[in-house]
This record gives structure tokens, sequence and C-alpha cells, in this order.
């Protein structure tokens, strides 16, 4: 089957690339390669079509659909949390992004469009750390009033892309899935998020060891491989308009995350310096699975423990290392 990926260079992207290509899927790749690197797909790059070019020009965009079945529409502008919160206006650009690459989609007659959507677009009033809630997807929508009150300007650009993508399937029939992805890492991710920020700052040996906020914030940290096992399954399965949630329904602190990096590493710092003025975000996040479960047979099965080791090895390999004036500005970088 021809598929599209767009943004396949990137870090969730290039392993969604490998995932397709396995299951014998004729993988095309679009990507201005603005954040990902043509190195991330390596292990593909012969049995791909590759194009680099900016999907909000229609007449890119257009080229790289025709002819194919389903789009992946990983394509945005998104990093950490430090570049989503001082970097608003980039993050609303994936509004035009987002419908050029669907309208282009419906115009070349593709049978689905899989958004990689975020569990941002959920309410900030039920991600507390006092309550630490599981999200359903119901939770999140445009029916109810209530349902709307996303976590900022990428979140609601994210919600606004579901929205784009449900009139898609409105008025156009084409199946639509909105795959919320809940705090991938793994390896090809870089500094910009936790776990491999918080990886850098253990192997650089900083004492004091700076964490983001108290560390009692919570995320449902997935599995890189876990996640794209997801979204295939929900490519592969669900047909007209549908979010699905694609992340582990497991609450994990943030100090939880730095033990486990902490034992990994066999390094620990004799004092830990909570930055409190640094960006969080909100104080939990993680996934209710019990419709990703009934309807794609799926949740994720890789652990925190062997998640962190995966990377952490990946990213000693890599020797991304650098100075600290290096890290501080990657943190904040896409």
């Amino acid at each position: 089957m021809p598929v599209l990926v767009t943004g396949g260079a990137s870090f969730i992207g290039s392993h969604l690339c490998e995932s397709l290509v396995s299951a014998g899927a004729r993988v095309r790749v679009a990507d201005d390669l603005s954040s990902g690197k043509v190195d991330n797909l390596a292990t593909v790059r012969e049995k791909i079509d590759f194009r680099e070019g900016d999907l909000r020009d229609a007449t890119f965009a257009r080229a790289a659909a025709r002819g194919q079945e389903i789009i992946f529409h990983l394509a945005a502008m998104h990093g950490g949390r430090g570049y989503i919160e001082t970097h608003p206006v980039e993050c609303m650009n994936n509004m035009l992004l987002d419908h050029t690459v669907f309208a282009e989609g419906a115009r070349a007659g593709v049978r689905k469009i899989v958004h990689a959507s975020s569990a941002c677009v959920y309410p900030t009033n039920l991600q507390t750390e006092r309550d630490r809630l599981l999200l359903k997807e119901s939770d999140a929508g445009f029916a109810e009033p209530g349902r709307a009150f996303a976590d900022g300007e990428y979140g609601w650009a994210k919600l606004m892309g579901e929205m784009q993508l449900r009139a898609f399937h409105k008025q156009y029939g084409i199946d639509a899935v909105a795959c919320r992805i809940f705090t991938a890492y793994g390896e090809r991710e870089n500094e910009s998020h936790a776990v491999i920020a918080l990886i850098a700052k253990a192997l650089a040996r900083l004492d004091p060891f700076p964490i983001w906020g108290n560390g009692k914030q919570t995320r449902n940290f997935t599995y890189v491989g876990d996640t794209v096992k997801g979204m295939v399954l929900a490519g592969a399965t669900l047909s007209g308009f549908s979010p699905v949630n694609v992340g582990s329904a497991t609450h994990h602190t943030v100090l939880d995350l730095c033990e486990e990096i902490f034992s990994t590493l066999r390094w620990r710092p004799r004092q830990l310096d909570f930055q409190l003025d640094k960006p969080v975000g909100v104080g939990s996040r993680a996934s209710d699975n019990a419709f990703c479960k009934q309807a794609l047979g799926w949740e994720p099965s890789v652990s925190l423990s062997e998640g962190i080791g995966r990377t952490a090895r990946w990213y000693v390999e890599a020797n991304r290392g650098g100075t600290p004036t290096d890290l501080q500005r990657r943190l904040m970088e896409r």
C-alpha cells in the first residue's frame, strides 16, 4: 500500500517509517528537515521515496499526496515544553500546515488520514498534580461545553487540527484518525524533551542536578516503539472519525524518571536543584486506554526501566554530549 508520512525524518516519524517499511508498505516521506534529519532514516533510506519541502506550500503538498492511499501526518512545529512556551506563534502555524495537508490529501483522493495529535488537547483542569486522572478520549472535543480547554497555543492548534480533520471526514468521507500521543521518548529524540534532557544532565555529571519544577509532576512516559505500534494499528483498524489515545496509563513522577536514569547510568548526584521558575506544563498526564485496548488490542508493553536503558545506550553511542552552554541551548530548541 502506498503511504505518505509527513515529518517522516523526525524522531517519531522515522521510527514509524521503519515500522511501515517492515510491514511491506511503499513509503513516501515529505519533510522540510527543519527539525528532522535524513540520518534518522538511514536503515530505510534506500527503500523509501524521500521528498524535501515545505508542506505549507500547496504545490509541494499536492505532489507529495498524489497516488497515496493513507497519510500519516506527523509534520508540525513542535518541541519540548521550553520550546512550545517560548514559540507560541510557530505553534499556531500548525493550523495552516494541517489544513494544507488535509486539503491536498482530499484532492488527491487519499482513503485515510492518521493525524499525530497530542495529549495537549485535553483540558488542563483535568491534569492536576493532586488528582492524577486518566484522560479519556471523550474528555476533549467539540460537541459538549467544557471539553475544549487545551494546553497552551500548541494544544489549541492540535485541537483545531482535530476539528479540521473531522470537517474533512464530514465533507469528503475520508477516514480520519487523531492519534493523541502522550509523552513519547526513545532513540533519536533530542534534549528539548524531558527524558533526553535528564539523561544528558546525568552524563554531564551536573551536581547539584537541575530538575525543572518540583519533581512531583507526573507523565506517562511512553517508549517510541510502543507509540509507533499504536499509530500503525490505529491506521490499519479505525475508520470514520475517531480520536484514540496512544500512551501509557501509568503516572510516573519526574523524580521516578530521575531514579531510573541514575540507576541506569550508575551515578547519583549529591544534591537536587529544583528549578521552580522553569516551564513544566500541567501537574499530571496519563492515558485511559480502555478504547485502544478494545478497538486495537493494544497497550504499551515496554517498561520505563527497559525504555530508559535503550534510550540511554543510544544517547551514549550517539555521543551527543557537549558543553553545559550547548546543553542549555538545546533544552529550549526544537
